[in-house]
């Protein structure tokens, strides 16, 4: 059985739900890997003191010390957007490290984008990098793609992706998220959601995405003109065609989370909705009818725990990607690479520049 040392570079709430799905692996897997928490790092020593204390990671530590650990062989990246480039940077250049999870958006601005391009290439065949875009790892969109991917739905005609909150309708929570209320590409709904849709549709369409619009909507006193509250990008696959919209909103009333996406083409049509998580549809013009398929918990043949009909839920999702991103298993599982990322990111920055011709047109 494998064995892993892992730091963390964060100690917020996204950190905390990692460091749950990785306490939860020997629950869901038979095979899962041992895992030991050596280090977890952010800039407030208190913070990460406390985190280290409730999670179990052996020590609370500085940057320096935590690049210096030459125990840790995984890093999880899991600090504020800002900082994501230079963590990957470090990480990168410690010896030890193998493996490296990296929380999107991967970086904030072009020259970021462009160092990273000379990391990966630098380091492409030495450090594993899987960004997270976990969303994926849904057992229905897992479904959705091995349908796509067979072929027998054809050339795709039309699409629309979508990730949707409403919660930045409330003052009181937008006080709370100061920090995210950044101009566009560093901040902003797309960035933070649309990132997510961007990746399920390259999953689905490839990376060939170019933008020909841009919406922007939703305004309050304190949320700068950049920081996207809704936008909408049209966008066109460059290899066959198609064409559709990608959208990401924090001002989506009664949506809760909301991710959901169509892609039409000429044989037929598939769709899936979170608001019916563990269920995915399609149709095919041969056979004239809409198919409901229940996926629930059945992410064989790794596992099916508790039982392929139990509803899985978001965290299950981050479960198994951390599982990918560990074992490398199964190997048909569509894995968010680094390139994956800085093509999102592409399409993250290009949209910032399109909703800014759109404010001032």
């Amino acid at each position: 059985m494998s064995t892993f040392t892992i730091g963390f570079l964060g100690a917020g709430g996204i950190a905390r739900s990692h460091a749950f799905a990785l306490s939860a692996l020997k629950f869901y897997y038979p095979d899962a890997p041992e895992i030991t928490l050596a280090d977890v790092h952010s800039a407030r020593p208190e913070s990460r003191e406390a985190f280290a204390h409730k999670y179990g990671f052996a020590r609370a530590v500085d940057l320096p010390a935590f690049i210096q650990n030459s125990a840790i062989d995984t890093v999880f990246i899991l600090g504020p957007n800002h900082i994501h480039y230079p963590h990957l940077e470090a990480a990168l250049k410690m010896p030890s490290v193998k493996r490296i999870y990296l929380e999107k958006p991967v970086c904030s601005n072009v020259q970021e984008e462009e160092a990273m391009k000379q990391l990966m290439m630098e380091y492409v065949n030495e450090k594993k990098v899987q960004v997270g875009f976990q969303m994926t790892q849904t057992s229905a969109i897992q479904e959705a793609l091995n349908m796509w991917y067979s072929g027998r739905f054809g050339q795709p005609i039309h699409f629309n992706f979508t990730l949707k909150h409403g919660d930045y309708l409330q003052k009181t929570y937008r006080e709370k998220r100061a920090t995210r209320l950044t101009p566009a590409p560093d901040g902003g709904a797309m960035a933070d959601l649309g990132s997510h849709a961007v990746s399920l549709a390259m999953a689905f369409l490839g990376e060939n995405l170019k933008i020909s619009h841009a919406l922007q909507a939703g305004a309050f006193d304190d949320v700068p003109a950049g920081s996207d509250l809704y936008s909408e990008i049209s966008v066109v696959e460059t290899t066959s065609k198609a064409v559709g919209t990608i959208s990401g909103s924090r001002v989506s009333a009664g949506t809760g989370d909301l991710l959901a996406f169509e892609i039409y083409a000429e044989k037929g049509a598939i769709k899936y909705t979170s608001h019916q998580p563990d269920t995915l549809e399609y149709y095919l013009e041969e056979t004239d009818n809409w198919t409901k398929v229940f996926t629930g918990s059945n992410y064989q043949p790794a596992t099916s725990f508790p039982s392929a009909h139990v509803p899985g839920g978001w965290l299950r999702s981050l479960i198994h990607a951390h599982y990918v991103f560990l074992t490398g298993y199964p190997q048909s599982a569509f894995v968010p690479d680094l390139k994956h990322g800085l093509a999102v990111q592409r399409i993250v920055r290009e949209t910032a520049d399109f909703m800014e011709r759109f404010r001032q047109s």
